[in-house]
């Protein structure tokens, strides 16, 4: 399915200095930031108490922030959990303070916002070795996603490919961590699993562009490296505006309309799609190029057959 079709190839291998040198600014930008700041993790990473509240009516989130926050609990999570009754609390750990202090303190917070309606269901607490560990196997988890991706390109193309996929992804991810360290976003599970997510649709755009280089080398033998690569990325632009416009669409959605949630998920899938664009097209393909990708690597030599001695 096509909306459009480009009739002359973009000279898009032409530039690809230029790109490069702006992915490689913005991606040591992001390093820079998440060096100096680090990420401001949530309390599924720090620990802290949870909680369960459910109430006889819908309460407005915004009320329950509002006075948790003139309590001193500034940086709490709150959310609807289930239903529109049931709030989910989640408060950080604080230095010289109690879990269980915190959570009586808390308590009688909602108490005063939803009064005798407001029913404590569950309260838990989420210590630091809990936190580390689920970092520790958040990043375990990152870097097998790396690993497959990694291996699945080498076996499906050649090593010049996987090298470029893998570079171009991981300038995908670091520049999203990049964003939420310079602006100081929450990082939560939630914003892991997008990350995650943005690792293998990246890779899906790649795949597409590498495969019509691979098919346009074996049909069209008198263009250069570069012509095939601007040739690739020119016939597959319909299927790319199609494929993440109507993504990007659905995370719109759930940005604008997903409440606090939704909210950073939604943002590190906006940025993730809009870079991994960038990065498949303008990041990966030249990496092919100079990693010195040619029409031989792809065209077997025909064997000539031995005439029979009589």
């Amino acid at each position: 399915m096509e909306f459009f079709r480009i009739k002359k190839d973009i000279p898009f291998m032409r530039h690809a200095v230029v790109f490069n040198v702006i992915s490689l600014i913005t991606f040591l930008l992001a390093v820079f930031f998440l060096s100096t700041r680090g990420l401001h993790l949530s309390v599924e990473f720090t620990g802290g108490t949870l909680m369960e509240v459910h109430y006889s009516e819908a309460p407005a989130l915004d009320t329950v922030r509002e006075a948790l926050a003139k309590e001193g609990f500034a940086d709490a999570q709150v959310q609807n959990f289930g239903s529109a009754r049931d709030v989910l609390i989640r408060l950080p750990n604080r230095d010289g303070s109690d879990s269980n202090s915190v959570a009586e303190k808390a308590k009688g917070t909602l108490a005063s916002v939803g009064g005798p309606a407001a029913e404590i269901r569950r309260v838990e607490f989420v210590g630091p070795q809990v936190g580390k560990e689920l970092a520790t196997d958040g990043a375990m988890a990152l870097l097998l996603v790396i690993a497959g991706i990694m291996i699945y390109l080498a076996m499906r193309f050649e090593w010049r490919f996987s090298v470029s996929a893998i570079i171009a992804n991981l300038h995908d991810v670091i520049i999203i961590l990049g964003f939420f360290a310079f602006f100081q976003w929450e990082f939560s599970l939630p914003v892991l699993a997008a990350v995650l997510a943005v690792l293998g649709y990246s890779v899906n755009e790649s795949v597409v562009v590498f495969d019509r280089v691979r098919e346009t080398f074996k049909k069209k033998r008198q263009l250069t490296t570069p012509e095939v690569l601007d040739h690739a990325i020119t016939s597959t632009i319909s299927r790319t505006v199609i494929t993440h416009g109507s993504t990007q669409i659905m995370v719109l959605s759930m940005l604008l309309f997903g409440g606090e949630t939704l909210h950073y998920f939604a943002l590190a899938l906006t940025i993730g799609i809009c870079f991994g664009i960038y990065s498949s097209v303008l990041v990966a393909s030249p990496l092919v190029m100079w990693l010195g990708v040619s029409r031989e690597q792809f065209i077997k030599p025909k064997k000539e057959k031995q005439e029979a001695v009589v």
